[in-house]
């Protein structure tokens, strides 16, 4: 069984701060208590295609595995690697980015697609983040009821962590506009 949610945000911040607070959010000292499930961020590598006004990275990111505490037992591991790629488009003001894990895969599959777009109606002054997440856990032989608990149970967390990068996203924008307008935050 696959667990799947969307989410949109609307973030008061023109696209370029929102996505400069995107690429900041886990180098600022501030945020880590919010993000204490994000172990290490490394950015493997990046390249700017020019002609196309396109910047292509890709990310590992380490974090707590997902998921109750018995179940990391069961595992044997409690972190999980993941891999970010990132596409933004400066032409169109548009920052995708994908999300998989590449470690636990034999237990648990989690896909993240996150893109940020000016918004349609305030497209100088507001930013839409439209969210789309999908959570597989892994039969378990006979315990499939016990795996749709456990997608459950990590569909809340990662809802949770959700509402926290988006408090982060917040506090890094009025962080950035504050810094534009030479105010000390």
């Amino acid at each position: 069984m696959v667990r799947a949610y969307s989410q949109e945000h609307i973030y008061r911040h023109p696209w370029e701060r929102v996505t400069s607070a995107s690429w900041r959010k886990f180098a600022d000292p501030m945020n880590k208590r919010a993000l204490s499930h994000i172990l290490e961020v490394d950015t493997l590598d990046h390249k700017l295609d020019a002609s196309l006004g396109k910047l292509y990275t890709t990310r590992a990111i380490t974090i707590h595995a997902p998921g109750p505490w018995f179940v990391r037992k069961i595992v044997g591991q409690d972190i999980c690697h993941c891999i970010e790629s990132t596409v933004v488009d400066a032409q169109s003001r548009s920052m995708q980015l994908s999300t998989r894990n590449i470690s636990l895969q034999n237990f648990i599959e989690v896909e993240e697609k996150i893109r940020y777009d000016p918004h349609p109606d305030n497209p100088n002054s507001w930013t839409i983040c439209k969210q789309e997440t999908s959570i597989k856990i892994k039969p378990l032989s006979a315990l499939a009821s016990m795996a749709e608990k456990i997608e459950q149970r990590c569909v809340e967390k990662f809802q949770s962590n959700s509402a926290k990068g988006r408090e982060v996203m917040e506090r890094m924008c009025k962080y950035l506009e504050a810094e534009a307008s030479g105010i000390s935050a």
